[in-house]
């Protein structure tokens, strides 16, 4: 039976992960305090509340940037991120956002746009979906692109927040247009999820090191790992959840 083996949350869109053993998804929301930061750079367009992926720093420009790992700590209103080349750096992203300017300016590329700033659009989202989405992503698909690379794959190059055991690879995409409950929540599956170039980043090290687009394109013609879920009824979900499709 399929299962949710990991809960995984980004609050700083394209900076960081955290895992998370449960949690509370709203009606009609995104994962709670995913994405609900993002960095701004220096040819950013003017933002009026969800604006695309172009507008903020993120992985497929900068590639070092996805190997941070975060910590949110809510009650503190404080974010602590760690990288390998970086001393570990704990900030109030609402308030400190000059601190976190300096310390992520090193790992962005010199032939980019240098990060500017931090924004926060109250009851939104910067996810990459102009709706609130929630990405679910398949542990077996995983493995077929490492398969497919020649290499093992972390799954955290795919930066999902749930990982659901248990099924065969792709199995996911036949879910498109179908309603999933897990635990107590209950999802709609929207469409499949298209990858850009910070899967082909390590996120260990922040280095490029395998061509997982090439492998999706020419081994089953298509750029998609995973898919987007809409949440149609709240409730709590929590690893180990049985995932059904309804």
């Amino acid at each position: 039976m399929p299962h949710l083996a990991e809960i995984w949350r980004h609050p700083i869109k394209a900076h960081g992960r955290e895992a998370l053993e449960r949690i509370v998804v709203l009606t009609g929301g995104t994962l709670p305090g995913d994405r609900r930061w993002a960095v701004t750079h220096e040819a950013s367009k003017p933002i009026t509340g969800w604006s695309p992926c172009a507008n903020f720093s993120r992985g497929g420009k900068a590639p070092a940037l996805m190997a941070i790992s975060s910590a949110w700590d809510a009650e503190a209103g404080t974010i602590t991120l760690h990288h390998p080349e970086r001393p570990s750096i704990t900030f109030d992203p609402d308030a400190d956002a000059d601190a976190f300017i300096e310390w992520v300016a090193p790992l962005m590329p010199t032939d980019r746009a240098a990060s500017t700033g931090i924004i926060r659009v109250e009851n939104h989202s910067m996810t990459d979906t102009d709706y609130a989405s929630v990405s679910l992503c398949n542990p077996a698909s995983n493995r077929a692109v490492g398969q497919a690379v020649g290499q093992p794959l972390s799954q955290q190059r795919w930066r999902g927040n749930l990982w659901v055991d248990g099924l065969a690879p792709w199995e996911e995409f036949d879910w498109v247009g179908h309603d999933i409950r897990i635990g107590g929540a209950r999802f709609h599956v929207q469409e499949p999820i298209t990858r850009c170039r910070a899967t082909m980043a390590n996120p260990e090290t922040g280095r490029i090191d395998a061509n997982t687009l090439g492998a999706l394109n020419d081994t089953w013609g298509h750029q998609h790992f995973g898919v987007y879920l809409k949440c149609i009824q709240g409730g709590e979900i929590a690893t180990g959840d049985t995932v059904e499709v309804l």
